[in-house]
């Protein structure tokens, strides 16, 4: 099942995306864009990086927890994932991500 971009607005009126997997659970959110060209754009780079599993970047954080980046060409960070409980469950959310994001419908919240 594919995956779905989620656009909305943060609390300070920024623009984000979220990706949510097929069973729609959160699987990658955004920084905040000031405009949503910027978002649309960031969605975009989702989809063409995660297909290159050399831009993700898993480690572990200081509670014993794991998570991961989704980085660009430029290496800025596109998307962080949700923690995870070990490293095979970070690795799985990458893999997730690179399948749930190439047919990735976009519902933009914020028209």
């Amino acid at each position: 099942m594919a995956g779905k971009f989620e656009i909305y607005k943060d609390k300070a009126g920024e623009f984000r995306f979220r990706l949510k997997a097929g069973n729609g659970q959160n699987i990658l959110g955004s920084e905040g864009y000031k405009t949503r060209a910027s978002c649309m754009n960031g969605v975009e780079s989702v989809k063409k990086n995660s297909q290159i599993e050399a831009r993700f970047e898993c480690h572990e954080t200081a509670s014993g927890k794991w998570t991961f980046r989704l980085k660009a060409s430029n290496g800025q960070t596109i998307g962080t994932s949700q923690t995870y409980s070990s490293e095979s469950g970070c690795r799985n959310g990458m893999k997730s991500v690179a399948t749930s994001s190439v047919d990735a419908k976009v519902d933009d919240q914020t028209a």
